[in-house]
């Protein structure tokens, strides 16, 4: 929930730019099936509860304004206007827009006025001192159903839970330097969760901004919009690299280390506390990428409903979350569901079975895959169902490598046109023998800048 205009990134398509531990992932993956007022999970073993609001209370009442206070207006006092992002309404403490229903739920409810005027809901929590202790771990998570509309009734719809630097709270003006943590955004009612770190300068510094970091997944099961999904953030500095993780129903999606920056943008980003925020805007620069909105036809009165709110930490004794691995080298590994990315944008794809697919793939983009389990029995072949509508003269490999990104191929593929981006064949590729468990990176690599592949699934043989 970026809080600078967004912009988008010049490829063939737009890209988006935007802005859980045994017991804890088991409970975050069974909390969909539970009841519209579950209470928080017990923290498991090791983890100990430094904040949780469950939104108990009476139907109508305003949020406990010991955990929260409410951001009103246009802007922070001095900030930039639009809340920085372009989005269009107002934020009130109105009960219209910021109730608890009675039920155990929080409810923040876009509205628009007879004059086409739009109001929602924004609130932050009164503690900046979210953070993990000296070597242990910080988890943030909520288990909410997104606003439940789609279609063009959804446009301009952009509800968020997302994290600010405590010395963003006065200042208002250093952003994205002090880090902002995105654990869920949604747009335009779209089945899809995106997560996103923000760091450095702006525009582009090592953080890509305003893209960020980021990353993105389908809800399954039950739609987003349709049924209650837990999301969560790990801030680990427990591990050699300090790591922030982003899970969807206990299934970690995007992983940013802090490797990936240097050294003076990740203390920045991250030697402080943090705050925790919930608002549904509406339009700005999010939306935009995704057809604008709202309009005439965007339907107010559709509440981002929140179940609960829970911060964990851990001395580092806490139970890690288990591998995503277990994934079957010799079935169809679906390749929007990488661990992490880099470069790539997930979109619906019009091969056989419907699906999503990754595209906008072009030089120096990459796709993990954790835990692909090979067997004792040498896999020799490698199959990826690919696309690609690059004009003419421009191609490029998609490599395989094991465990690490930078690890020599055991295999790939040259691609150049088949005819168009969603014109899909089946092409094998020679790999070297492997066998046991191990991570599989696609990589891209082309010799121009252009895209040139988007790629449905993968497989490998015998």
């Amino acid at each position: 929930m970026r809080e600078t205009p967004g912009r988008p990134r010049p490829l063939r398509r737009v890209l988006v730019a935007v802005f859980s531990t045994l017991g804890l992932a088991a409970a975050a993956a069974t909390a969909a099936t539970l009841p519209a007022n579950a209470s928080a999970p017990t923290p498991p073993s090791g983890w100990s509860q430094v904040f949780l609001d469950d939104f108990n209370g009476s139907a109508g009442t305003g949020v406990n304004t010991a955990n929260w206070q409410y951001d009103t207006g246009t802007s922070y006092p001095g900030g930039a206007a639009n809340w920085g992002t372009g989005e269009v309404e107002t934020m009130t403490s109105s009960t219209s827009n910021v109730a608890l229903d009675g039920n155990g739920n929080l409810l923040i409810t876009p509205r628009r006025d007879a004059s086409g005027n739009w109001t929602s809901g924004r609130i932050e929590t009164n503690r900046t001192d979210f953070q993990p202790p000296a070597g242990g771990k910080l988890r943030v998570e909520s288990r909410i159903q997104m606003p439940n509309v789609t279609g063009a009734a959804a446009k301009g719809y952009w509800p968020a839970f997302w994290m600010l630097g405590a010395p963003y709270r006065g200042n208002y003006q250093n952003w994205p330097g002090v880090g902002e943590l995105d654990i869920m955004e949604n747009v335009q009612g779209l089945n899809t969760e995106w997560a996103t770190m923000h760091c450095g300068t702006n525009p582009g510094g090592p953080c890509n901004e305003t893209s960020g970091i980021g990353g993105n997944t389908p809800c399954t099961g039950t739609t987003c919009q349709a049924g209650f999904h837990t999301y969560a953030m790990e801030w680990d500095k427990s591990t050699s690299t300090e790591e922030i993780r982003f899970y969807l129903d206990g299934v970690n999606f995007h992983t940013v280390r802090a490797n990936q920056v240097d050294a003076t943008t990740w203390a920045n980003a991250t030697n402080h506390g943090y705050f925790v925020i919930l608002n549904v805007a509406m339009g700005g620069g999010f939306p935009a990428a995704f057809g604008g909105g709202p309009d005439s036809g965007t339907e107010p009165g559709h509440p981002m409903v929140v179940d609960y709110v829970q911060v964990l930490q851990s001395s580092g004794s806490g139970t890690t979350p288990p591998p995503t691995g277990n994934r079957d080298a010799y079935a169809a590994i679906q390749a929007e569901s990488y661990d992490s990315q880099s470069g790539t944008i997930t979109e619906s794809t019009t091969d056989t079975g419907g699906g999503q697919n990754i595209g906008a793939l072009a030089n120096g983009d990459w796709a993990v895959y954790k835990g692909v389990n090979f067997g004792s029995s040498a896999a020799h072949q490698f199959y990826g169902r690919v696309s690609s509508g690059a004009a003419g003269g421009v191609s490029g490999l998609v490599e395989v490598r094991l465990d690490s990104r930078t690890s020599t191929p055991i295999g790939s593929f040259a691609l150049a046109n088949t005819g168009g981006w969603q014109s899909w064949r089946t092409v094998p590729a020679n790999i070297g023998a492997v066998t046991g468990t191990h991570d599989v990176y696609l990589t891209f690599t082309s010799g121009q800048p252009a895209d040139f592949v988007n790629v449905n699934w993968f497989d490998f043989g015998h």
